[in-house]
């Protein structure tokens, strides 16, 4: 049988995706090396903007059941400039979800496998491309469960929503457009024990060249993020030799100057911790003859931002509409057009928030007058839901500017600031 399309990962890209191709009426093939449920590293938040994207799937309701937390608060100090309030409403959503991946990708990956159109194999691990004339025309590869033989599927487009560190990207020959290397090692782990002032929140902390956020997620817990520099290589072999000293020597030496340091000794790793030793942030071609990236595979980011969940959903949907402007017979023919249509789109779409997470991944010091702007912001409600806001896309970068300029006009002696 041949398919229109096979999705290389099952994960949050490539099941939002086949469940739109479906819905769309096309034959799709979806594909994962592992078995679900599994997890994956990952900070997995998603703000309002995302949260209506799976309400439209069907999927928020099971989600909110899974035992995690609703938040719509966000604590931020940026070297002492802290900013605290709410995430603004988008789409009838207030509020935040961080849900384990564990059950997240569980959940898309059968809402996706349940539609009609949908042939999904779990344990596949795909070992190259197929092409015929020069385009990609498919995939081969192993089941894990199939004593070495190898499996050929045929297909009109294969996407590859395979990750950072794609196979499909690589076998395609996808061109990268943008590299900027991080200058940070990235922890996550999972604690209980946790303690948070009022309401339950995300915490965000950088104070000079160390980083830590908190976010509430599944099964009372919290999954907690520590970023340090490369180059600091006595602490990046604490972390290797013992990585839950390292990580509580990170919080206690570079955040004690605020409460998390003292809430932070109580906590219980329940988790092995994971760490990421370096990584770049990138963007790539997202379509050529035969193919298509989705999600990590297209672009990734600095995980500060926590923009990832949004940018895989979004994709998938804006994916989803390209191809479905010609059967699925002309896509070849199209391929040109539909590439430049994705690809302009989901740059305008995503790329201030790429540039904003590029901030946080070279280890130069803020500003003092973007930390005096920070400062600013964080004295007015409206200047710091604006903030927030361009977290969920209720607001963007210019309109943050609009409100530090707002508040310079109406300081006394017209202080000069700028973020």
């Amino acid at each position: 049988m041949k398919y229109d399309a096979i999705v290389v990962g099952a994960r949050v890209a490539g099941s939002c995706l086949a469940y739109g191709l479906a819905k769309a009426g096309y034959r799709v093939l979806l594909l994962d090396r592992t078995v679900f449920p599994s997890d994956t590293l990952s900070t997995h938040n998603m703000f309002s903007n995302s949260l209506a994207m799976l309400r439209e799937m069907g999927v928020l309701e099971e989600l909110l059941k899974t035992d995690t937390p609703l938040y719509d608060r966000g604590h931020i100090d940026i070297d002492g400039a802290v900013i605290d309030g709410r995430f603004p409403e988008t789409n009838g959503i207030q509020g935040c979800l961080c849900v384990r991946r564990k059950y997240l990708d569980r959940i898309l990956f059968e809402k996706a496998k349940s539609q009609p159109g949908v042939t999904a194999i779990e344990g596949f691990k795909v070992t190259s491309l197929l092409r015929s004339d020069g385009a990609v025309a498919g995939v081969q590869g192993k089941r894990r469960d199939g004593l070495g033989r190898t499996e050929r599927f045929e297909a009109r487009i294969v996407v590859g929503a395979d990750g950072r560190r794609s196979r499909v990207r690589e076998w395609a020959g996808s061109e990268r457009k943008i590299s900027l290397p991080t200058d940070f090692a990235s922890y996550v782990g999972y604690v209980t024990g946790f303690r948070q002032e009022g309401d339950t929140h995300v915490e965000f902390y950088k104070n000079g060249d160390k980083l830590a956020i908190v976010f509430p997620t599944s099964d009372r817990q919290f999954v907690v993020g520590g970023m340090f520099p490369l180059n600091d290589l006595p602490r990046l072999e604490r972390f290797r030799s013992n990585p839950q000293a390292g990580f509580r020597e990170l919080i206690e030496e570079g955040f004690g100057h605020t409460t998390l340091a003292e809430r932070f000794r109580s906590v219980k790793f329940v988790e092995p911790i994971r760490g990421l030793h370096g990584y770049d942030n990138d963007w790539y071609v997202g379509m050529g003859e035969g193919w298509a990236l989705l999600g990590d595979a297209l672009t990734f980011k600095d995980p500060a931002v926590g923009q990832g969940m949004h940018d895989a959903i979004f994709g998938a949907r804006l994916l989803t509409d390209i191809l479905s402007r010609y059967p699925a017979d002309q896509w070849r023919t199209h391929a040109a057009s539909m590439g430049e249509a994705y690809q302009s789109a989901m740059e305008e779409k995503l790329m201030s928030r790429f540039w904003i997470g590029c901030q946080f991944t070279k280890n130069v010091p803020v500003p003092k007058e973007t930390l005096d702007a920070y400062r600013l912001v964080g004295t007015d409600p409206r200047a710091t839901e604006t903030f927030l806001g361009m977290y969920n896309y209720a607001s963007e970068p210019e309109d943050l500017q609009a409100e530090i300029g707002r508040l310079i006009a109406s300081a006394p002696g017209g202080a000069t600031a700028q973020a």
